[in-house]
């Protein structure tokens, strides 16, 4: 036996209207009350002559503003990286509709692991976090309910399982291409300059020398290293002209951390009377607009910044729009530059 099939004028009956009212209001003709026509639509759902609607799901990227939070260490324009990366990131986060907040994180804020006091999550659709190497800051960031993407980040970041997106300048393969060359025309002994566990940019360009050392079997020795933490130090010449003298002897190459410690070290080198490269040779990272001009100029590996800035705005925007996606480790190469500084 078939179900009976509900008419209108079931509708109508059950509402104590006419037929007529019902009609005007499932044709759109007429004008019928509002408060009748709730009455005739909730009846028609009871009965089954209506589905009932679904509720919307809510759109969770509409819920806050389009504001990309941007925490930094330190004031973005003072360093080369900084200088570079935030301009292209600004113009593509701007073009993809989203505004930026600057946000300088202070020293107690890092040692508590909290975010800066006027940054608001429920107003924050995205945060970057760059030139921050706390360990414990940074898994505070990835914890957040928000999503994040770090730029660069603590010495052993890359082994580390970050739980948010993560983007560097390559510095491995860099640093090793560069490293094999000079051992490729004589050099034997390679010391390192500048603090490692400084962040994990400054420890994989570390590494890239320690491997060139081992990949063909040459001691590695930190008598012939400037290791010391990061601070004002470097930049003093007195006090590096005094970590050279206190060497046992000078290794055939001195490979710095970034262009700063090597312009620094360079001046040292000269200050006791050396040739750069006849008695020694020396190689940066960063490629910065100094390292051209001096002389002689430097031997380095180009970062490319503006890329990395527009990079980071896709995979942030990228994240925002699809918070299910698998967490990506992205790096872009860097360009080693052949200066007059090595042979």
């Amino acid at each position: 036996m078939g179900i009976k099939r509900v008419t209108m004028q079931d509708i109508a009956d059950a509402c104590g209207l006419s037929r007529n009212t019902v009609s005007k209001v499932f044709n759109g003709r007429g004008s019928v009350p509002e408060t009748t026509q709730k009455l005739i639509l909730d009846k028609a759902i009871e009965l089954g002559y209506l589905q009932r609607p679904q509720e919307p799901v809510p759109d969770k990227s509409a819920t806050k503003e389009k504001n990309i939070a941007l925490l930094s260490r330190q004031k973005l324009l003072s360093h080369v990286f900084g200088a570079k990366f935030f301009p292209s990131f600004s113009d593509q986060i701007s073009r993809l509709g989203y505004s930026i907040r600057v946000f300088e994180v202070s020293d107690e804020e890092i040692s508590k692991a909290i975010l800066p006091s006027p940054l608001v999550l429920n107003d924050t659709c995205g945060i970057l976090a760059i030139e921050i190497f706390d360990k414990k800051y940074l898994d505070m960031i990835c914890s957040l309910p928000v999503p994040a993407l770090i730029v660069d980040g603590y010495s052993d970041a890359a082994t580390n399982v970050i739980q948010c997106d993560w983007i560097s300048m390559e510095n491995f393969a860099a640093e090793t291409t560069i490293c094999r060359n000079l051992f490729s025309k004589g050099a034997r002994s390679f010391g390192f300059v500048g603090d490692i566990y400084h962040c994990n940019s400054f420890y994989q360009r570390y590494e890239g020398m320690r491997h060139v050392l081992a990949e063909h079997t040459l001691p590695y020795d930190p008598a012939l290293c400037i290791l010391e933490k990061d601070g004002s130090e470097y930049s003093d010449i007195n006090w590096l002209t005094e970590k050279l003298d206190a060497m046992p002897k000078l290794p055939d190459v001195f490979v710095c951390a970034n262009d700063y410690l090597a312009i620094h070290l360079m001046t040292a080198l000269k200050k006791k009377g050396l040739s750069i490269p006849d008695d020694i040779q020396l190689v940066g990272f960063d490629g910065s607009l100094e390292a051209s001009f001096i002389e002689p100029s430097l031997t380095t590996a180009q970062i490319l910044c503006s890329e990395i800035g527009r990079l980071s705005a896709n995979l942030l925007n990228e994240r925002i729009q699809n918070p299910d996606l698998p967490y990506r480790q992205t790096y872009v190469r860097s360009l080693p530059i052949w200066g007059k500084s090595t042979l």
